[in-house]
């Protein structure tokens, strides 16, 4: 399928190649092309646009930028070009402020989250949180001894979280839905969470794994 990546970052590029490696067309919109020169000459093959560009035309979208930017880079996308799609929130409501003992600070309150928000203001929009709290190197095809990870997903659309629930299995992970948008009030602090053994002791390769009996 076509996915467009609204984003020009390491998420979006790590993304970007496991999406191609799995045969699909990738389009990143970003505001400023030049950032990604180095990248497409080092064998990046996915097409640049702008923000509208890369949202008209992905089946699927990508939502990759700092979370403070979230709102208005999809106001950038246009409505018309978001209208009905699939969009997988990376995001993370990171404060610009610096961590506190090794806690990231969130912008948003305990009974909020910034895919909420996003939801809100986006109300056709199928947005699905994933992607947001493991680092860029281990997005694609992750390999550990203890086992396949856990991406945790929310959102408001079945239809929507199967759609993002294949692509994520596709990349290497294991797929747990956590129900609908509010859950995101969860999923994004484990952001936190995952950063505190990288500020700690420089650790940024681990992953979450749920564990049933």
């Amino acid at each position: 399928m076509n996915i467009g990546i609204l984003g020009s970052g390491d998420v979006a590029k790590s993304l970007a190649q496991g999406f191609l490696q799995q045969g699909h067309a990738v389009m990143l919109g970003t505001r400023d092309s030049s950032k990604l020169s180095e990248w497409q000459s080092a064998g990046g093959k996915a097409q640049l646009g702008t923000v509208a560009a890369a949202a008209k035309f992905g089946e699927v979208l990508l939502l990759a930028v700092k979370g403070s930017a979230a709102s208005a880079v999809l106001r950038d996308a246009g409505v018309a070009n978001l209208k009905g799609k699939v969009v997988i929130d990376a995001t993370n409501p990171i404060a610009d402020k610096p961590p506190v003992n090794g806690v990231l600070q969130f912008f948003t309150g305990s009974n909020e989250s910034l895919m909420e928000s996003l939801q809100s203001e986006f109300p056709d929009v199928q947005f699905v949180k994933a992607f947001n709290s493991v680092g860029h190197a281990r997005m694609v095809q992750p390999h550990y001894d203890e086992g396949v990870p856990t991406m945790f997903i929310c959102g408001n659309s079945d239809a929507a979280k199967q759609t993002a629930d294949k692509l994520i299995q596709s990349l290497g992970w294991g797929v747990v839905d956590m129900g609908k948008v509010e859950a995101a009030r969860a999923i994004e602090p484990l952001c936190m969470l995952w950063c505190i053994l990288g500020f700690k002791n420089n650790e940024w390769t681990h992953a979450f794994k749920l564990l049933r009996n």
